[in-house]
């Protein structure tokens, strides 16, 4: 005999609430800043998005590269000039994943 007390399950089985919509990849802070620039945009260079979002060269560097490990952001690297430059932009896989992570913290907001 168990020891253990069963948990009851619900009579009425509920739809699965929204947060388990939002994606964890956006969970950062500066992952989610950085995505919501992005998806305002088709482009943008590392530099603009570092002085928008008001971090270190080195931390925009960490969380693009772990967004482009997920497959939501691409990183091109070219040159101006003789000056190397680094763009960024939301793959369509990131636009979706944008896409759901808004609806589901707006449906978390209106109480779902």
């Amino acid at each position: 005999m168990s020891l253990r007390k069963q948990a009851s399950t619900p009579e009425t089985t509920q739809p699965e609430h929204p947060r388990h919509q939002l994606a964890e990849d956006l969970a950062n802070p500066v992952r989610f800043s950085l995505t919501a620039a992005l998806a305002a945009t088709d482009e943008s260079e590392f530099a603009v998005l570092r002085d928008q979002l008001q971090v270190s060269d080195s931390v925009l560097s960490r969380q693009a590269s772990a967004l482009e490990t997920s497959g939501i952001v691409r990183i091109r690297k070219g040159y101006i000039g003789k000056r190397p430059r680094t763009w960024l932009s939301l793959t369509k896989a990131g636009r979706d994943i944008w896409a759901q992570h808004l609806a589901a913290l707006q449906a978390i907001a209106a109480g779902s």
